[in-house]
Parts: structure tokens; C-alpha cells; sequence
């Protein structure tokens, strides 16, 4: 149920779960911000260019995701102080709509089973990136594929390379192993420059912004190598 349609929370409940999420985002935000800090000063302190860069630019998503938390928190004490007496919700909910809907994807998304829901959102974004496109003056697509409607071909696909021994189950999960697709004879990474000390390691920060939220949150010990992929992941519920 959209909480727009739900009546059983109330504006008080709903302020608080506001308020909730914005601390929780907060939160996360300071500690993702430390964490590559620290990770920039190891960069600097090892003289590795290549991971001060990306460290630099990293630190600036965060404090930019930080200036975006302050506004969300403006706005929502704003919604919160105009609809005291009114009680009304929508300006809140709108107010609040980005961290809320963080906390409550990572609470409750795992409750979702209806497929309905999945493909009304992909669809919404799927709409407004035609739309850009078309702005842009680029033709559409004579075919247009989506992942979704090719999952038994995927896995049927993974299973063979699995089977080759070239990628590994970890924990529900599945990854190319870059060693035994080496050894196989294969090269990687034929489209992407090789490291400056022509090691060919992908960095941390590469691979977080290649499996997002996706990455492993045990600092990649699901991993045989940090430089492994994902083919495959776990439901995180």
C-alpha cells in the first residue's frame, strides 16, 4: 500500500518516521563521508594518484548527498510546522519523499512480492529517459529489451560459465573469477586502460561504483579476489 493511501498512519506517525529516516540518512551520510576521508589519507599517504582522484570525487558525492540531506531537512520541518494544524500529510510526504523512501526500501522492500509494483516504477523512469532522449533529438530504439524478460536465458547463460569454471557461488551470489577467465586465455579489460603501474587491479572505488548498492558489505570477503564480479546476486532480505 502506498503510505499516500494509508490512513492508519496518522500526520504525528508520520512526522516521526520523517524524522526517523532523516536521522538514519544523516547517519549514513557522515559515516560514508569518514570512511573515503580515510581512504583518501591512505591514497595520499601511499603516493597512489590514481586512488586520490577517485577518493576526491567521491568525497564531493558525499558532500553534496550531505547539502541535499540539509534541504530534505528544511523542507520537511517546513511541511511539518505548516501542517500542524491542518494535519494534512501530502505536503510532508512529499517533503520527506526521498528519505523516506530509503528507509522504508531498506526495511520493507524485501515485502514487496507484487511484480506490479517492480514494473510501474521501471516503467515511470523508462518513460522519462525517452523523453530526454526524444528532447535530444535521438531516434528511439527499434527494439528495446529489458533484463527483466530475459532472466531464465541469464541464468542459463551464468550456468555455463560456472560450468566452464571460469565463475564461483559465494554466499548465494555469483562471480567471474578475472583469475580463471585469464587463465583460460581470455583478456580483461580490453576496453578499459590498464592501471599506471600496469597491474590491471581494479580499484575499491572502481568496483563500487561498477556494483553499487549491490557490493558486498563484508569488506569483499564473499570475494576470492577483490577483483572479481558479480553475475549474480543474493537477495539481500
Amino acid at each position: 500500500k502506498n503510505l499516500e493511501d494509508d490512513a492508519s498512519v496518522d500526520f504525528d506517525a508520520l512526522s516521526a518516521l520523517a524524522d526517523q529516516a532523516l536521522a538514519e540518512a544523516r547517519t549514513k551520510a557522515v559515516e560514508k563521508k569518514d570512511k573515503i576521508q580515510k581512504e583518501l589519507d591512505d591514497a595520499v599517504a601511499r603516493s597512489d594518484s590514481r586512488a586520490v582522484t577517485e577518493q576526491k570525487d567521491l568525497l564531493n558525492q558525499a558532500a553534496l548527498k550531505e547539502r541535499n540531506l540539509e534541504n530534505d531537512a528544511k523542507a520537511i520541518a517546513a511541511a511539518q510546522a505548516d501542517a500542524a494544524a491542518s494535519k494534512d500529510r501530502s505536503k510532508l510526504i512529499a517533503a520527506a519523499k526521498s528519505v523516506l523512501a530509503d528507509m522504508l526500501d531498506r526495511e520493507k522492500g524485501h515485502t514487496i512480492t507484487d511484480h506490479s509494483v517492480f514494473n510501474a516504477h521501471a516503467r515511470y523512469y523508462e518513460r522519462e529517459f525517452m523523453e530526454d532522449m526524444d528532447a535530444l533529438g535521438i531516434r528511439p530504439p527499434d527494439v528495446l529489451t529489458r533484463v527483466t524478460e530475459y532472466i531464465p536465458q541469464i541464468i542459463a547463460f551464468i550456468e555455463k560459465i560456472v560450468a566452464k569454471g571460469m565463475a564461483y557461488e559465494s554466499n548465494g551470489s555469483v562471480y567471474l573469477s578475472i583469475d580463471d577467465f585469464k587463465t583460460n586465455g581470455y583478456n580483461y579489460r580490453k576496453l578499459s586502460p590498464a592501471a599506471p603501474d600496469k597491474s590491471g587491479e581494479t580499484t575499491e572505488a572502481e568496483m563500487a561504483e561498477g556494483e553499487g548498492a549491490l557490493s558486498s558489505s563484508d569488506g569483499g570477503k564473499e570475494k576470492r579476489s577483490p577483483n572479481d564480479f558479480a553475475l549474480w546476486k543474493a537477495s539481500k532480505s
